[in-house]
């Protein structure tokens, strides 16, 4: 599973056109994996990003939040909002247009992308906090928000395929969607998310935790707790039926994570519930689903 793979020259191009993260973007995710980090520094980044300040002071706004006078400052809204839904924010800013199209050769919906991201990313979040050993949050958040990312660029060469995929894994002709992926391009989605990692130059082991999202225990030890993690928050939002299209549920779960991790099946549903509540908050403020408070 873990194989090295050959991308075809035609996905590599594909790799290249696609936006690069913006600056602002790119500090705040390799900030984001130091936990020696000072929140000064995320307040300087938005503040030298203009379209990022805008973004960010509309949402602190935003009725979702409730917030009883109007927030002015980035100082202010960084506090308010935290660490993780700015990093949201600026992808977003940066990647919107990517991450909100629909995957045709999935045949997903608008947003789905970017839905399914958030709620893994969540998931991952919150699994981390029974860990056997400890994991960093922060990392296994951004893996999750960033983990399907190859799926924006596979998605073309897939048109056309689905009902084709289907019948393959429905005749158990295959053995899961990934192995479709490899059989009609010669490379999966995990795959064309890792170029695209080394592409944007992300530290490690967020291009290692995108490559091995669906089969973790092909990932090196130091990374292997981080994505469990996020292979936990992928198969929790497919389950909550939010995937990314006819792919939901054509993966299996991997159940090493048991090794890494300690949840029991309440436990897994709170964490669901609780992912849910953040979702829908934090989807309704940054797709601007909510006013500004006047």
């Amino acid at each position: 599973m873990g194989e090295k793979m050959t991308i075809q020259p035609e996905i590599a191009a594909k790799v290249k056109e696609l936006q690069p993260l913006s600056a602002s973007a790119s500090e705040l995710v390799t900030l984001m994996g130091k936990p020696d980090r000072d929140l000064r520094n995320i307040i300087r980044i938005v503040e030298c990003d203009a379209a990022l300040t805008a973004k960010v002071l509309r949402v602190a706004n935003s009725t979702v939040f409730g917030t009883a006078e109007p927030v002015t400052s980035v100082s202010r809204a960084v506090s308010f909002l935290g660490e993780k839904v700015i990093l949201a924010i600026a992808l977003d800013v940066c990647m919107g247009s990517v991450l909100r199209q629909p995957l045709e050769g999935y045949e997903g919906r608008d947003n789905g992308l970017w839905e399914h991201n958030l709620r893994t990313a969540l998931g991952a979040r919150e699994v981390v906090r029974l860990a056997r050993d400890e994991i960093n949050a922060d990392i296994a958040f951004t893996g999750g928000i960033l983990h399907d990312i190859g799926k924006a660029v596979l998605s073309e060469f897939l048109h056309g395929s689905a009902p084709d995929i289907l019948a393959r894994i429905e005749t158990q002709t295959t053995r899961d969607y990934l192995s479709v992926e490899r059989e009609i391009t010669g490379i999966d989605h995990c795959a064309v998310g890792y170029e695209i990692a080394r592409f944007w130059n992300l530290a490690s082991p967020l291009p290692e935790i995108i490559r091995f999202h669906h089969f973790p225990g092909s990932a090196g030890e130091k990374v292997k707790g981080l994505v469990y993690a996020v292979h936990l928050g992928d198969i929790m939002a497919m389950m909550a039926g939010a995937g990314t299209g006819i792919d939901d549920m054509k993966y299996s779960l991997d159940p090493a994570f048991s090794h890494y991790f300690k949840i029991s099946h309440r436990e897994l549903e709170k964490i669901m519930f609780d992912v849910e509540l953040e979702f829908q908050k934090t989807k309704s403020s940054i797709l601007g689903n909510a006013e500004p408070v006047q």
